[in-house]
């Protein structure tokens, strides 16, 4: 069988909260919100699903509410809710992004595993990285 097209999108994060959770994405990204949806009929106002895209339309990021979603634990601890994915942006200026992220709602992980990265937290607890990206 010949292997058809298969193109990967983007993550799918699950959350308390999905349309918070993509707001604070789309103010740290400057991707727009392409779409959003929620509460389902019967359920808390916290459910929803959200969609951002990249500008240029090739990536999207999606956030799904999770009833039993339990944050992360960063770092790993035997026996805790483990990550499961991160999300890893390349930045021009590390520190200025750091900042730009703490406003946007982040948080700096207590954990930072390498001098030249900055894991974050985003408001959910899922961890995501800032890193320089390489210049030419």
């Amino acid at each position: 069988m010949t292997r058809p097209h298969v193109q990967l999108a983007g993550p799918v994060l699950d959350s308390a909260n999905p349309l918070a959770l993509a707001e604070f994405y789309e103010r740290l990204t400057g991707w727009e919100i392409a779409h959003r949806e929620g509460p389902q009929p019967g359920n808390p106002p916290e459910d929803g699903w959200a969609l951002l895209r990249s500008p240029d339309g090739a990536q999207k990021i999606e956030m799904q509410w999770e009833p039993n979603y339990v944050a992360p634990t960063w770092p790993p601890e035997p026996g805790a809710q483990l990550m499961m994915i991160h999300l890893d942006f390349g930045v021009d200026d590390l520190e200025a992004a750091v900042a730009w992220a703490i406003e946007a709602g982040a948080r700096v992980a207590t954990h930072q595993p390498q001098e030249d990265v900055r894991v974050m937290l985003d408001p959910d607890g899922h961890p995501f990285c800032l890193f320089p990206m390489a210049t030419d």
